[in-house]
């Protein structure tokens, strides 16, 4: 027998709620042994986060276990290894609402829970005005009643490691997405860059991919297992990364660059105008209203997605083969219609 709706709304909030509390009492498990660098007994935590001892013991083990942070532990003391943690911010008000901002933006996209992002927003929320404060609070709790992705956060935690300490990864990707049956292949690859999309809403990998022996792009959710090896490798310039990302649409750097040009109806020359869409975007108002849009950009994959958000109010005039295949899906979703 199915849950009333109200019930079942109520359990989802304590289940959110729940996952806030245990973020909380992390944190100052944290605090807490970051304040006695010489460690610090069990029941010196519990009294301190007001929790029993058993709990204490639980969380130790979580905090070494789920969230890998690294402790210590000997003659019946618990502390943190030296070097764990990065220096603290100091942070400006504006400064800390332009991350306030940033997280916001990241509970918009995140469709999973992150144990690492809502510890880092329970750290900021500690910082912020009161009035601020809630609304973050808000935000974690949102993030908190999502489901975890436990390979995700692994593998995130790897490849992050990997790109600080310049380490090449083993990795199985997933390329059977776009072609149903191919097998999933292997590779090593140099991590270059963490980046997020918004137009997917998830995380990818760039780096030098020895198989292909070329940038490529990894998509996170499809990387099926990866492994640190001892062997590193010297990054390029970050200019060179950043100009490379520059032609994307998004995060696909690895095409051919093409030349886009499309005309915007004109009801909505003037939306379009509002956001500058790509760093080469060139706009040309026309005598009729409309507006001619181009741009020269890394494949036709992500904004293609784009340019079919806009329905029938934009045209694809160049190049050909895009021209195509937005007609072709018009003509297909017509048809279903």
């Amino acid at each position: 027998m199915e849950p009333a709706p109200g019930l079942a709304f109520d359990r989802a909030s304590d289940r959110a709620s729940a996952k806030h509390d245990r973020l909380a009492r992390f944190y100052r498990v944290i605090r807490y042994l970051q304040a006695h660098p010489e460690g610090a007994s069990p029941d010196a935590i519990a009294e301190f986060v007001g929790m029993s001892r058993r709990t204490v013991y639980r969380d130790l083990q979580a905090l070494e276990g789920e969230i890998e942070i690294p402790l210590w532990s000997e003659g019946g003391k618990w502390g943190i290894v030296e070097g764990a943690f990065l220096p603290p911010l100091r942070l400006t008000l504006n400064e800390a609402v332009a991350f306030f901002i940033a997280a916001r933006l990241t509970a918009q996209w995140a469709d999973r829970y992150e144990p690492d992002m809502g510890a880092a927003f329970q750290k900021l929320a500690e910082i912020l005005p009161p009035v601020v404060a809630r609304h973050l609070e808000r935000t974690i709790d949102l993030l908190a009643s999502r489901p975890p992705d436990e390979r995700l956060a692994r593998h995130l935690r790897l490849l992050a490691r990997a790109w600080a300490e310049r380490r090449v990864v083993d990795l199985t990707y997933d390329a059977a997405t776009y072609s149903p049956g191919r097998p999933a292949r292997r590779s090593r690859v140099h991590p270059y860059l963490l980046e997020a999309s918004a137009t997917t809403r998830a995380l990818y990998l760039m780096g030098f991919d020895e198989s292909r022996e070329a940038v490529r792009t990894f998509k996170l959710q499809r990387i099926l297992d990866v492994s640190l090896t001892p062997d590193t490798f010297e990054p390029p310039e970050p200019r060179v990364v950043q100009e490379s990302l520059g032609r994307a649409w998004g995060v696909i750097a690895d095409q051919e660059e093409v030349e886009v040009v499309l005309r915007f109806d004109a009801a909505i020359a003037g939306l379009v105008t509002e956001t500058t869409w790509h760093p080469t975007e060139q706009v040309a108002h026309q005598p009729d209203g409309s507006l001619l849009w181009r741009c020269r950009v890394s494949g036709t994959l992500e904004i293609r997605r784009w340019i079919l958000q806009w329905g029938a109010q934009v045209e694809v005039l160049a190049p050909p083969d895009l021209r195509d295949e937005v007609a072709a899906t018009h003509r297909a979703a017509a048809a279903r219609y």
